[in-house]
């Protein structure tokens, strides 16, 4: 377990993909990880890929990276980290082909917004960090949220909306089938999903 837990990168430094996994190939960022479900089946489908998932509940991120250990996903990366700081701060310009964040916390209370990952330094910072033609799929159960990222996405530029369906990135009939999107689905949420494409 020890080569799957990443650790977070010090002040001021950048995270090295080619150090992080030993290797070179295409790097995607799983933001919210949980229990590792999505970003397990994504490794273990596509070995030539480097997979960095951040969880920041230690519980989750403790079973995500044994997960990954016993299933023998040697591609992938488990941090725990404050996402939206090590986007920011952390990460290369240009360096992930694809941004996956699903069912991020909502923080419903209105004075609990400013805490929302989805805000116009963080959404700037991550396509900073995409590489032209990457692609960022958005997935949640909550409609105000979703509401609240869309029109920050939309009056974003350098990205335009694509289709969020694309088995390529591992999304099949409108469904990353991540814990949390199965459990939601079994308790009859309605969930509301969205992609973006950098543009070149």
């Amino acid at each position: 377990m020890e080569d799957i837990i990443a650790d977070p990168p010090a002040a001021e430094t950048l995270f090295d993909p080619a150090t992080a996994f030993g290797n070179k190939g295409p790097f995607e960022l799983e933001i919210g990880c949980g229990k590792g479900g999505f970003i397990l089946r994504r490794a273990l489908d596509n070995p030539e890929m480097r997979l960095l998932g951040i969880e920041w509940s230690n519980k989750y991120f403790k079973h995500a990276a044994d997960r990954m250990a016993r299933r023998g996903a040697d591609n992938v990366r488990i941090m725990r980290t404050d996402a939206r700081h090590f986007v920011i701060h952390h990460l290369p310009v240009e360096c992930l082909s694809a941004l996956h964040i699903y069912h991020p916390d909502p923080w419903p209370k209105k004075r609990h917004h400013r805490r929302r990952l989805f805000q116009t330094d963080f959404i700037d910072a991550a396509i900073r960090a995409l590489i032209p033609g990457a692609r960022w799929a958005i997935q949640t159960d909550h409609a105000e949220y979703f509401e609240w990222i869309t029109d920050l996405m939309e009056q974003t530029e350098g990205i335009e909306r694509t289709e969020y369906d694309d088995p390529k990135f591992g999304i099949v009939e409108a469904s990353a089938q991540t814990n949390f999107e199965i459990k939601y689905r079994e308790e009859g949420r309605t969930i509301y999903s969205l992609a973006y494409r950098k543009l070149k």
